[in-house]
């Protein structure tokens, strides 16, 4: 058996896995070393990556961008998508990354694995397995080591922060359960292109994207373009790219290096104190992460 493929699929999962969460440091240190704000970038990530999305899908050979249009329930859909969903999940994200930091961030959107398994399992009138309950109570105390540090009387981050990195981790559930039709019937590029610039356009009117405060400099000219290219739209083609060498569950276990990217580069380069607890706590949602994977796994090969 060849083992290029599968080590090419590796690569190119921890590639964009990596990507997302350097870019959520590098998004810190737009908002709190240059003034930036989480709103402005927002809405120029979406509107951008939208479109450079959509012009590649149409190059790409899939010159239909616009059939979605032609179904009134699929288009509603997609806009709902696009704003509770996508929108939804990137402002929250920046919020909670602005208020606190971008390890923090990364960390608690990642709960939304937890959310979406209790979802599901209400959905279907289940009780969890042993493996689930211990994967929910490893998310539990894995997040009261990082909003607490250990300290039971005390939180260690901002209330804006915890408030946004929850929202986010609803929000990451929503953007992951709610279009699940829409992307097996017009493909993921398509989608997600179409749902980067509604949401954009859809957030322009809140924020317009000329609405600009920050200090430009040659490294925020740089750190844009990161966000936006390389923390956006390669991230999203590598990873979209994976899947054609290796499982999903496998991807979503090895995207679980994303807040370890993360953790790494803020302590590094913005100094961003991370100490036992949060180590211990980011620890024990990798492992809730890897827990529900192999969870998924077991289920798809019974079904």
């Amino acid at each position: 058996m060849n083992s290029q493929p599968r080590i090419k699929g590796i690569l190119l999962v921890i590639i964009g896995a990596m990507l997302w969460g350097v870019s959520g440091t590098v998004a810190q240190f737009l908002f709190q070393k240059k003034g930036f704000s989480a709103e402005w970038l927002v809405v120029i990530r979406l509107l951008v990556s939208g479109l450079i999305l959509l012009v590649y899908t149409f190059t790409k050979g899939n010159h239909d961008i616009w059939k979605i249009w032609k179904s009134k329930h699929n288009c509603w859909s997609l806009i709902v998508f696009s704003i509770i969903g996508m929108l939804g999940v990137q402002y929250t994200y920046f919020a909670a990354i602005k208020y606190g930091n971008a390890p923090t961030a990364t960390i608690l959107q990642y709960l939304s694995s937890v959310i979406i398994v209790c979802y599901l399992m209400i959905c279907n009138k289940k009780l969890p397995s042993k493996q689930e309950i211990i994967a929910i109570v490893l998310a539990m105390v894995g997040t009261f080591f990082i909003i607490t540090k250990g300290n039971i009387h005390t939180i260690s981050i901002s209330k804006l922060a915890l408030f946004w990195g929850i929202s986010s981790a609803f929000a990451a559930a929503f953007y992951t359960l709610q279009p699940r039709y829409l992307l097996a019937k017009y493909g993921s590029t398509l989608i997600v292109g179409w749902g980067m610039l509604i949401g954009g356009v859809a957030f322009s009117f809140i924020h317009q994207p000329w609405d600009f405060t920050g200090n430009w400099s040659v490294s925020s000219i740089f750190a844009v373009i990161f966000v936006v290219l390389f923390g956006t739209i390669i991230a999203f083609c590598c990873y979209l790219e994976s899947l054609k060498y290796i499982q999903p569950t496998e991807t979503s276990v090895l995207s679980s290096v994303e807040p370890l990217s993360s953790a790494f580069l803020s302590l590094f380069w913005l100094h961003v104190p991370f100490g036992l607890p949060e180590w211990t706590g980011t620890v024990c949602i990798i492992v809730t992460i890897i827990i529900l994977s192999r969870v998924k796994n077991q289920d798809e090969q019974i079904n």
